[in-house]
């Protein structure tokens, strides 16, 4: 049974139908969370585009990680909307997302956080294999 479902995740988040791109939350602790979803091999994934889905939609999904992180770290707060405020370190290993069979598994490891948001670094695997991996800003702007 996983800790949180889809539907679950996405009253923690800004997103909704299928901008919510995880189908569920593994483990969570206050260091860091993992996520799992196939959504990435849907053909009507949103952030598809007409050759597939690029490996740098994989960003998209370690943020929606941190932000169900985060609220969860909150469980008193409404969701929070947000941006990436920076990207350091990104390394990816392929190309298209859309062409992993297995689930991607998605780790945002909180490094640094305060009221404004907060710094993960993070991972996303296909099975055993590293697909992409570096760090980010997460900055709240509002409450939605």
């Amino acid at each position: 049974m996983p800790m949180l479902d889809r539907a679950a995740i996405a009253t923690r988040i800004p997103h909704a139908g299928r901008m919510c791109l995880l189908d569920r939350v593994i483990r969570w602790d206050e260091r860091g969370i993992r996520c799992a979803t196939l959504s990435h091999r849907d053909a009507d994934n949103p952030l598809r585009e007409a050759e597939g889905l690029p490996v740098w939609a994989g960003i998209e999904y370690a943020a929606q990680a941190a932000a169900v992180h985060s609220a969860l770290r909150h469980p008193q707060s409404a969701p929070r909307a947000g941006v990436l405020a920076a990207l350091r370190n990104v390394t990816a290993t392929c190309e298209w997302l859309d062409r992993i069979d297995e689930e991607l598994m998605l780790d945002a490891t909180l490094l640094h956080a305060d009221a404004a948001g907060g710094i993960y670094g993070f991972t996303a695997y296909g099975g055993e294999v590293l697909l992409l991996s570096g760090q980010f800003t997460l900055m709240f702007t509002t409450e939605v």
